[in-house]
């Protein structure tokens, strides 16, 4: 037997109080002879062994009595006798992730799975101590009728979550409850991009249940972008859908469709359209519907605007001068005096595109022109030999000559790339500098087919006259962002937030979220679901067993099972009631008693 309240055993000690009392009975008064009354004497005597029988039969009823409550008011718990279920601390963990949106057999996973956890928590008592966690690492505690209520009114979220670091916050929660009993139940859909890791070992019994069966098959956008950025006002919408064979897409912008295409299942469709309006814009692509919606759109932002006119100084290389005719020909940029592109000992204004100095001897007049141009970054000491060049577009890119790029105390400024572990290249306010000359001698980008769009990128988005800052994240992901940005507000222009600590993050719901430079649109957070989520394939239940962390782990696709595993009472029932009802019937028998004796004369 286990006590949930051991403490309060101490009450039994008042159960000395009918013993004491018991034992300090005394007769009052002076013993006279009346020779009239020496016949009482014998029936007295012949009564004097049942009235002390009487009373000590009451003494133990009482000290029984008291006994018994402080026992029931201890939350005893037995394995062999009891009521009910032990007092259980019970995390649900309940997927809603945007794939248990997906309809079978006429509605959604997630109100099947919603149903069952309102039929789980019913099964709860006031002992019990519940909580409800989601893939969002939500975690709400509180009684089985608000944790149903709460379960029943979920939707499905715009991502994927992270289900197995919920089911180890879940572990946690139960293992510093104190009870005895602890149970992790985790309703899920069994998608097996969902459960591609372990949870956190547990010694916390966990069982699970998934639906039986193939899900239906689905068809996704998993990529929508615009090529480029900037539109002039022309571009491309580029996107790729997964899943069945070819299908139409359309894409809106501010409300009406602007073009359609279609799209082969993994390839690359692209669609030329001029956009409506200047500025910042919102896009989305979207896909006829089918059983899940949640993946049947996809947002994009752009910016419409003039090319920025660049300039190419001699020192800037051989090779610039032939990607920027590239780039003015597909109309991202073109030629004037807006952007300058040039040695970083050569360059005399910002915004620019700064190479470092081809001969190691111009270091140091490198280093005092970025001084004067107020650019925070510094030329270290030539660097020989290939190392791997890591950054967005810079696949198998090598740098073989190399200056490692030093910032100066207090710089503020985002790293583009790197090369053997230091900045290659960085960018702030009005200027990127390159760690490497643009040349062949030093780096291999130059013969790489990423090199144009790679340098139209930082033209168009870097050092136009206009910032563009592009981020993209997943429902309630976080997003960093450079400190230029104070703000950001949603499409529609309502409800605008303010960016702490040069970070934010994602809303859950998928989206354009304009970021802010006071009033002014200076770039966009792109919000959607990982292409993951359009991939249905459910794990089997003994691959999902191994991924719940736990070895005393079930599965099930059995709801009744599923239904039976939650509160289990072989850990113990609990003896409050039989305690209690047994303390009622010596209640009874003591005043049956009392009432007996004190009826008869004296």
């Amino acid at each position: 037997m286990n006590f949930l309240a051991p403490l309060l055993l101490t009450l039994g000690l008042a159960a000395a109080v009918p013993l004491l009392l018991h034992l300090m009975r005394r007769r009052l008064g002076t013993r006279v002879e009346f020779p009239a009354t020496r016949y009482l004497i014998r029936a007295e005597q012949e009564n004097s062994r049942r009235l002390r029988l009487r009373n000590l039969a009451l003494m133990l009823l009482r000290v029984l009595l008291i006994v018994l409550i402080a026992l029931a008011a201890a939350r005893p718990v037995g394995r062999l006798a009891g009521t009910g279920h032990p007092a259980t601390a019970l995390a649900l963990v309940l997927d809603n992730s945007l794939s248990t949106g997906v309809v079978e057999d006429g509605a959604p996973v997630l109100s099947r799975l919603t149903a069952l956890a309102s039929e789980v928590l019913a099964g709860a008592s006031s002992s019990d101590r519940l909580w409800l966690v989601t893939p969002d690492g939500t975690v709400r505690g509180g009684n089985a009728d608000e944790l149903a209520a709460r379960a029943l009114s979920l939707a499905p979220a715009g991502g994927s979550g992270d289900l197995p670091l919920a089911v180890s916050r879940a572990a946690s929660l139960v293992e510093a409850s104190g009870l005895p009993a602890r149970q992790v139940l985790v309703l899920t859909d069994g998608q097996s991009t969902s459960w591609a890791r372990t949870a956190e070992p547990t010694r916390v019994a966990v069982s699970a249940f998934m639906p039986a069966g193939s899900p239906p098959p689905n068809r996704g956008v998993v990529l929508a972008e615009a090529r480029p950025l900037r539109f002039t006002p022309r571009g491309t919408i580029v996107v790729r859908t997964e899943g069945g064979d070819s299908t139409s897409y359309a894409v809106e912008m501010d409300g009406r469709v602007v073009g359609r295409g279609v799209a082969r299942s993994g390839e690359e469709a692209e669609l030329r359209l001029t956009a409506p309006g200047e500025g910042w814009l919102s896009a989305v692509v979207t896909l006829p519907p089918d059983e899940l919606r949640g993946d049947d759109s996809r947002h994009l932002a752009l910016i419409v605007g003039p090319p920025p006119a660049v300039r190419v100084d001699a020192t800037a290389g051989a090779f610039v001068p032939s990607a920027l005719d590239a780039l003015i020909q597909s109309g991202v940029v073109t030629r004037g005096d807006e952007v300058l592109v040039a040695g970083a000992d050569a360059a005399d204004r910002l915004p620019a595109l700064l190479t470092a100095p081809a001969d190691p001897v111009l270091v140091g007049a490198a280093n005092r022109n970025l001084e004067r141009l107020g650019v925070p970054w510094r030329y270290g000491t030539p660097r020989r030999g290939n190392v791997t060049v890591t950054g967005p577009r810079l696949d198998d890119v090598t740098a073989s000559l190399r200056y490692p790029l030093v910032s100066v105390a207090g710089a503020s400024s985002d790293t583009l790339a790197t090369a053997g572990g230091a900045p290659w290249v960085v960018a702030g306010e009005g200027y990127v500098v390159v760690g490497s000359p643009l040349d062949v001698a030093a780096t291999s980008l130059p013969l790489r087919a990423a090199f144009v769009p790679w340098l139209g990128e930082l033209l168009a988005q870097r050092l136009s006259s206009d910032p563009v800052i592009l981020r993209h994240a997943a429902p309630g992901g976080r997003v960093s962002l450079p400190p230029l940005v104070t703000g950001w507000v949603t499409a529609d222009g309502t409800t605008p937030e303010s960016v702490l600590d040069g970070a934010m993050t994602a809303p859950a719901s998928p989206g354009v979220y304009f970021l802010l430079r006071g009033l002014t649109r200076v770039g966009a957070v792109v919000v959607n679901p990982e292409p993951e989520e359009s991939v249905l394939q459910r794990l089997s239940p003994s691959t999902l067993r191994s991924r719940l962390g736990s070895r005393d782990a079930q599965v099930t696709t059995n709801p009744d099972a599923f239904r039976r595993s939650a509160f289990d009472p072989s850990a113990g029932r609990s003896l409050v009631t039989p305690l209690l009802a047994l303390a009622l019937l010596v209640l009874g028998a003591e005043g049956w008693m009392s009432r007996r004796g004190s009826g008869r004369p004296a």
